[in-house]
């Protein structure tokens, strides 16, 4: 396993990368969508802002709260495996947005906006990532 606070994932986490978020239908079969996501060590929180109609908030609020957030550049990739909840309040989406600001750029306008938190319980990579 890798250290949430190892120095060059870190530096992977807040590039510019496009991700995938992994969630699980009813059925338990994988519905994988691309997503921007940003990591909190301090936290140990990765946020993905989104529709609160989306199928991946829909199937985090149906008890599908075991997710997978991943990227991949070239040789170096990494998964954030975790447990997921979605906000609502204010306070978490903003803070949702902020991080997605300070990795993407600013998000445009959405009043249906919430954020999925997503409690680090592993993190897998390359031999990049690796102490």
């Amino acid at each position: 396993m890798i250290s949430l606070s190892h120095p060059a994932l870190l530096a992977f986490w807040a590039e510019r990368h496009l991700c995938t978020l992994t969630t699980l239908r009813k059925d338990g079969s994988p519905h994988v969508v691309a997503v921007g996501a940003t990591l909190d060590p301090e936290a140990r929180l990765c946020r993905v802002i989104s529709s609160a109609f989306s199928a991946h908030v829909r199937h985090i609020r149906n008890g599908g709260e075991r997710v997978a957030v991943c990227q991949v550049d070239g040789p170096r990739w990494s998964t954030i495996e975790g447990f997921a909840v979605v906000r609502e309040d204010p306070a978490a989406v903003h803070a949702g947005e902020r991080f997605y600001a300070a990795r993407y750029r600013t998000p445009r306008p959405n009043p249906e906006r919430v954020v999925i938190e997503i409690s680090v319980t592993k993190v897998l990579g390359s031999s990049a990532f690796r102490q």
